[in-house]
């Protein structure tokens, strides 16, 4: 995709278009923006594939407004700014298209299913609808149900003048059910049932019609009712009249094979011929018959109907009626087969340590079933805070080292991370490969990307490797804008300029501002004003391991390192450069000279 300005006389509305072939839309609330300031938000177009110019896919009220305000000023108008398609299927377009507008109209459901149907004729399964518009399949399925109603009643509904449970329930009546009902509905002397009173007219048991016998009546043997002027008959015994009903059934299934169709298919009253899953086809192609069977008696016979898949087959020529080579072995020796394999690699396994290394390190890269690999997202609300981080010796080595990996890796070294299912494209078996051909050092240094990357913010493990390694921030980190901003605590700030500058200082500007106690410690920091320059300063809660400048504690990585401190063992000779550390728990009388303890004011 790219972007670029186009002469509104070059672009027409794209057939893709879910608004495309009606009325222009209305753009009033949009037309003072668009007269004001133009089009800001770019349109989706395509190369049209007739003629000069382009398709617009999605943003014709934006089109519209530009081409009334041009009207307007009865003048060309100015170019627009466009997002080009690359050249892709209809269904990519109409995706695009409705994609667009859901975000910002919420188009009924009647568009809504205009739209499926025709992404369905394009090959996208519901399935594929739902993951693509983020909607629950049933809802797909809901929508794409609009397709059994006949069009007046679709028209009805997008009008408002049916509710949605009315609709829901008259997408499982047959045609003939619809066609009543509408008389119904159309007629002011009478009663349309709606809502759930509607279910109760089209499935709660009434009578089976006469009308609904595929047999001839003069040969049922059992009971017909009629009413008073004889216009309607009624079968009193419904299981003799589905006897016979079932033996017409088959009598006609065996008429139709014998005429030569591919296959006749009985759909029980307990399922439903939803449209949208069949296409067309002649009998020469493979067409079966479907018989939608109804609880109410009422039989429809389908003509010259196969599946979606099939017809995709079929238009690519493999045949009628074509069906895939069938494998030599079953599912089940299939699964037989992996689970010995398995067993067998993973024995083996333990006696190659370096190839299960760079095993290991394959599925941390690009995941697999059962890997769920997440690279740390370093995320923050707060600006500043980004930007300290982006910014930071630590973060800019990191990064440089990581794009030396990616390149040993055969990754790009534009790729954001190393891990996160990155390295799909390239298979988890290619990546392996690739590590083979490593050598351990190599490989070990991939492992340290790719632990950095997945090592979790503010946890325990940072506290551990940290302490083990000896980190030293003073190397990394130096005091910047958003510490000093994020400093509130006018307790914690007087034990950092007791910390930097001296108890001495710290008692005599006691009284001070915030503001010129933090400008005390960034003179120290850096030298300036005639005050002696302190160096590798790093506060207490950064530091491995780290402490707290009060009693109250509190803090999230001092409470990390005590958690993870017996493991390591206590030093049997404190390091004198790191303070005691304090936490929230009491401290007791005997020890209030092991913690710092704040100047009175």
């Amino acid at each position: 995709m790219k972007l670029d300005f186009i002469d509104l006389g070059k672009l027409a509305v794209s057939p893709a278009n879910m608004r495309a072939g009606r009325k222009c839309p209305d753009i009033s609330d949009i037309l003072p923006s668009v007269r004001a300031r133009g089009v800001l938000m770019p349109i989706l177009v395509r190369p049209s594939p007739d003629a000069e110019g382009y398709e617009i896919v999605a943003g014709r009220r934006r089109f519209e407004a530009a081409r009334t305000i041009a009207a307007e000023g009865q003048g060309e108008g100015e170019a627009l700014p466009c997002a080009i398609l690359d050249d892709a299927d209809d269904a990519a377009a109409i995706e695009a298209s409705l994609i667009e507008n859901i975000a910002r109209l919420d188009p009924d459901e009647v568009t809504q299913w205009e739209t499926f149907t025709r992404l369905v004729k394009e090959g996208r399964t519901p399935d594929d609808i739902s993951a693509t518009f983020g909607l629950p399949e049933m809802a797909v399925r809901r929508i794409l149900a609009l397709g059994n109603l006949l069009p007046r009643i679709r028209d009805h509904y997008a009008r408002g003048k049916i509710d949605a449970t009315t609709v829901r329930h008259l997408t499982m009546a047959s045609k003939s059910q619809q066609k009543a009902w509408l008389a119904l509905f159309d007629d002011p002397e009478n009663y349309a049932p709606t809502g759930y009173q509607l279910k109760a007219w089209l499935f709660g048991g009434q009578s089976i019609s006469t009308a609904h016998a595929l047999f001839a009546l003069d040969a049922y043997a059992g009971q017909i009712v009629a009413d008073l002027f004889g216009d309607s008959g009624y079968f009193a015994d419904a299981d003799a009249f589905w006897t016979q009903q079932n033996e017409e059934i088959e009598a006609r299934k065996a008429a139709y094979l014998e005429a030569g169709w591919a296959d006749v298919v009985i759909i029980p009253p307990s399922e439903q011929f939803h449209s949208w899953e069949y296409e067309k086809a002649a009998k020469r192609k493979g067409g079966r018959i479907y018989v939608d069977v109804r609880s109410t008696g009422e039989v429809s016979f389908h003509e010259g109907y196969v599946t979606r898949k099939e017809a995709s087959r079929i238009e690519r020529g493999e045949g009628p009626g074509t069906k895939p080579a069938r494998p030599e072995i079953t599912s089940t020796m299939q699964t037989y087969i992996d689970l010995h394999r398995h067993a067998a690699v993973r024995t083996e396994l333990l006696h190659h340590p370096p190839v299960a290394l760079r095993l290991m390190v394959a599925h941390a890269i690009c995941g697999s079933p059962l890997w769920g690999v997440k690279p740390e997202p370093q995320t923050t609300r707060n600006d500043d805070v980004r930007e300290s981080l982006e910014t930071c010796l630590a973060e800019t080595d990191f990064d440089r080292q990581r794009r030396v990996i990616l390149d040993l890796i055969g990754f790009s070294p534009e790729e954001p991370t190393v891990t996160g299912g990155n390295g799909a494209e390239h298979g988890l078996a290619g990546i392996f490969v690739r590590l083979l051909e490593l050598p351990d050092a190599a490989v070990m240094e991939v492992v340290a990307i790719v632990m950095g990357e997945t090592l979790a913010s503010g946890s325990a493990a940072v506290a551990a490797v940290g302490l083990h390694i000896g980190v030293d921030m003073a190397r990394y980190w130096q005091a910047d804008h958003a510490f000093f901003a994020l400093i509130r605590d006018r307790e914690v700030l007087d034990r950092i300029v007791a910390d930097v500058a001296g108890e001495r200082v710290a008692t005599a500007n006691a009284k001070e501002k915030s503001a010129t106690l933090k400008h005390i410690v960034t003179d120290h920091l850096e030298g300036n004003d005639g005050r002696a320059k302190v160096d590798n300063w790093v506060p207490r809660w950064m530091a491995f391991p780290p402490s707290a400048y009060t009693a109250r504690g509190g803090v999230g990585t001092v409470a990390a390192h005590a958690r993870i401190e017996g493991l390591f063992g206590a030093s049997d000779e404190p390091d004198p450069a790191a303070p005691a550390v304090a936490n929230a728990l009491p401290v007791p009388e005997s020890e209030v000279d092991a913690v710092p303890v704040p100047l009175a004011a």
